[in-house]
């Protein structure tokens, strides 16, 4: 849906080693990369990217959600994002108040980002 995201981090080696392995079920890996305050650009299939650099300024929190392509991928992801150090802030699950096939989970990053990985199929 979106071309990229970039937003600044306070430890940016914290931050690049935590989203390249709870991404990684994902196929998320580096396009490119510059010095720590150009940042790093990551990707799964060059649609859409997440680019990340450091900065001393306090952004507000976000919530980013990656689209997974089957429910396998929202467990990897979770187990992949808690061992990198993410703070569980929704176990995978269907949220049916969203629709009936909303399979997702949910991590807070090291800056206190909501990190979110949905997948909007049915169980296959």
């Amino acid at each position: 849906m979106f071309d990229h995201v970039k937003f600044g981090v306070s430890d940016y080696a914290a931050s690049k080693t935590f989203f390249l392995k709870a991404l990684e079920p994902l196929g998320v890996a580096i396009v490119s990369e510059g010095t720590p305050t150009y940042g790093v650009e990551l990707s799964s299939q060059g649609d859409a990217s997440l680019c990340l650099y450091q900065t001393e300024e306090k952004p507000a929190h976000l919530h980013l959600a990656f689209t997974a392509e089957n429910r396998q991928q929202v467990e990897a992801f979770y187990r992949a994002a808690l061992e990198a150090g993410g703070i569980d802030n929704g176990a995978p699950g269907l949220r049916p108040h969203y629709h009936a096939n909303y399979y997702a989970a949910f991590v807070i990053g090291p800056d206190g980002h909501n990190i979110e990985v949905v997948c909007h199929q049915a169980e296959a």
